[in-house]
């Protein structure tokens, strides 16, 4: 083949590339994107509703009050030393008073950039996934334990310190804690 066809050939299926681009980004822009319904999810993701948030008096936001992690946590970054540390310290300090609830405790909460721990969502749930009422002592002994500021890391982007939004998540099985996530 001639290289002056080639050319023309290369050239040609560019331009088909770059107009299909431009009108599957054209469709999905207009047409083919799902409204946000606003009604019905009227926050972002991460979002922690702070006049039913626990400990949300306690702290203060850092700088432009910007909630970073709000996807997924900061995870394996927030932990002060491993999330094994964390494990283990909340392991020995955790008491098992005679509780005999079974269930799922989920904390969803924010940290601010001194590496305070604050405004705590807490959701309580049944083996089954169904929300239910957890004895309320050993609720808040795991509260004060996970609030606790020597587990968290004062992270920062480029020099700048960042707040950020974190969870953990206690199995429970008879008042005992058989998992810690993330």
């Amino acid at each position: 083949m001639k290289k002056w066809v080639k050319i023309l050939l290369v050239t040609f299926i560019g331009f088909i590339v770059a107009v299909a681009g431009v009108l599957g980004f054209s469709y999905y822009k207009y047409w083919g994107r799902f409204d946000d319904d606003k009604e019905k999810y009227p926050h972002h993701i991460g979002y922690i509703d702070q006049e039913n948030a626990q400990l949300n008096n306690t702290q203060e936001l850092c700088g432009d009050k910007h909630i970073a992690y709000t996807y997924n946590g900061a995870a394996f970054r927030a932990f002060t030393g491993t999330k094994k540390t964390f494990r283990n310290n909340i392991l020995s300090s955790y008491q098992n008073r005679d509780y005999s609830d079974s269930g799922y405790l989920n904390f969803r909460f924010l940290v601010n950039c001194e590496g305070q721990a604050g405004w705590f969502e807490v959701i309580k749930m049944n083996l089954d996934l169904e929300e239910t009422e957890l004895n309320k002592a050993m609720v808040d002994q795991l509260l004060i334990l996970t609030s606790n500021q020597k587990h968290w890391n004062k992270l920062n982007y480029k020099g700048t310190p960042l707040n950020y939004y974190m969870y953990v998540s206690y199995r429970i099985e008879n008042g005992e804690i058989t998992e810690i996530l993330p």
